[in-house]
């Protein structure tokens, strides 16, 4: 006989979500359904630096990022190993002395893996504020950013993006390893230039803004077809965040620019930027 139909109607949705996230749903005893276990691995595009509260702070990680709220969203007991920095060499080895792999978090039952790497393979990270130019375009002072790395008719930063899909592969292949029944979802990064760019408001010329753009976009397509041909989900957070880069207005804005106008570091998104991050991620999985 069902005393509480209220609560028994929770615990059936719970049930539900487990089952779609793959995890073992306890049918002797409702009230033990456990919940999914949630395994976040990634860089400071998901662990949130600056963004207070700070839980971690080697790390930079805060506990108002997006595997934290996509975690509450689904209802997952959420294992976050993110890490400002990372790279895909710090999936497997440790960061910063210090922090353990990365994927040592894994388990083998662990029901849903989040993956947010490779921006730093590819030296973004510098290659943003170095792009930083005070004075206009037509003072005719100094180089763009894009012919630097561009020099010779190579472009460096596309070369190490093909250079970096092969990493991407090789760290799908040990989370499906170690966590062999989890479903594994690579997250791509948010938007952080509209065309042109906004110089002066943020201080990269507007054929620099386009170039890293551009850049950002061939990696998003590559986490894509790596997560593909990888056994993986794509949650894609360029789409979303089209209009709220470091160019938009402050309200408006996912991502900060080089001067933050809330608490987050530069060219990082911020809490609303995490939340709506968050957000697509749980939807995307709900979804599936």
């Amino acid at each position: 006989m069902v005393r509480n139909p209220r609560r028994a109607g929770k615990v059936v949705a719970a049930a539900a979500a487990l089952a779609a996230l793959g995890a073992p749903v306890a049918t002797a005893d409702p009230v033990s359904v456990r919940k999914p276990h949630y395994v976040a691995l990634g860089d400071s595009s998901a662990a949130g630096p600056l963004i207070p509260v700070q839980t971690h702070l080697p790390c930079l990680r805060s506990n108002r990022n997006w595997p934290a709220v996509a975690a509450a969203r689904l209802g997952a007991d959420l294992t976050d190993v993110t890490c400002s920095g990372a790279t895909t060499k710090d999936l497997a080895g440790r960061q910063l002395v210090l922090v353990p792999p990365q994927l040592d978090a894994l388990r083998r039952d662990t029901d849903l893996v989040t993956l947010a790497v490779g921006a730093n393979d590819i030296s973004l990270g510098t290659a943003l504020p170095s792009c930083v130019r005070l004075h206009p375009r037509s003072a005719g002072l100094g180089r763009t950013c894009e012919s630097v790395y561009t020099a010779g008719g190579r472009d460096r930063l596309a070369e190490r993006i093909t250079r970096t899909a092969p990493k991407i592969t090789a760290a799908l292949g040990q989370i499906h390893r170690r966590s062999p029944h989890a479903k594994v979802y690579v997250v791509s990064y948010g938007t952080y230039f509209q065309p042109g760019g906004c110089w002066p408001r943020e201080p990269i010329w507007p054929g620099d803004a386009d170039y890293l753009q551009n850049t950002f976009d061939r990696l998003h397509t590559m986490l894509a077809e790596r997560a593909a041909a990888g056994g993986a989900g794509f949650v894609d957070l360029r789409t979303p965040s089209a209009r709220h880069g470091v160019c938009a207005a402050p309200g408006e804005r996912w991502t900060e620019g080089l001067l933050p106008g809330s608490a987050a570091a530069p060219y990082h998104p911020n809490g609303t930027g995490m939340a709506h991050a968050g957000a697509t991620v749980a939807e995307t999985i709900g979804s599936r």
